[in-house]
């Protein structure tokens, strides 16, 4: 079975969770695209969307599904939301798509979290996938400087610029052994805007697309 058939399945998955919901957060990505692409059939019973970047609400808008202010929606019921990396405590490395910012706060203010991925995202130590960190321009070097303190490799991810205005620092050669103590570290450092790692705020449910079905952690 091919990588997009395992993502396909993992967001017709979260179909399930989705109960009741008339507003949704929604995340960005490929898996995301999936999910995006199966709400087509329920759009009818959706007031709305909250979308992490501006990919995705072209996608939503596409699909006919209302795209709504995070300020005025308040407090959401669900968001899904894909992951570069996951373990299985749930915790992730978001950002490749370079919307980690929206992403967590738009998980900040959901009662449930649903994560999905295909079963090459699933680690047991984050890390091998280059950990993003949101940086305002200025501060560019100074951030680097400190990231290499920490072990890691910057590297700018150049010619990207963030739906925020903001660039990208895509740190390589991390083991990250304690992923909330590492969240607070680097979100400490002067000019950062956001880090990747979500493990403060972990998915609540993860659902794995694999060969043979999809599989369910939950914390």
């Amino acid at each position: 079975m091919s990588t997009e058939d395992k993502k396909q399945r993992a967001a017709r998955e979260a179909l399930k969770w989705l109960n009741d919901a008339r507003v949704i957060g929604v995340g960005t990505g490929s898996t995301v695209n999936h999910f995006i692409a199966a709400l087509k059939d329920m759009r009818g019973r959706l007031d709305g969307a909250v979308s992490s970047s501006t990919a995705s609400t072209q996608r939503l808008k596409a699909m006919g599904i209302p795209v709504l202010d995070l300020n005025a929606a308040g407090e959401l019921p669900v968001y899904v939301d894909g992951a570069d990396e996951a373990n299985r405590h749930l915790q992730l490395i978001k950002g490749g798509g370079g919307a980690l910012t929206r992403e967590k706060i738009v998980a900040a203010v959901s009662k449930r979290f649903v994560c999905i991925v295909d079963d090459s995202k699933l680690v047991q130590v984050l890390g091998g996938f280059p950990l993003p960190v949101e940086v305002i321009p200025m501060a560019r070097s100074h951030v680097a400087r400190e990231l290499v303190k920490l072990g890691g490799r910057p590297d700018w991810r150049q010619g990207f610029v963030t739906d925020n205005g903001n660039i990208i620092l895509d740190v390589h050669g991390l083991s990250i052994m304690d992923p909330p103590r590492l969240e607070s570290e680097i979100n400490q450092i002067t000019g950062v805007v956001c880090v990747g790692i979500f493990a403060h705020r972990p998915a609540d449910v993860l659902l794995v697309g694999e060969s043979n079905g999809v599989r369910t952690l939950s914390g």
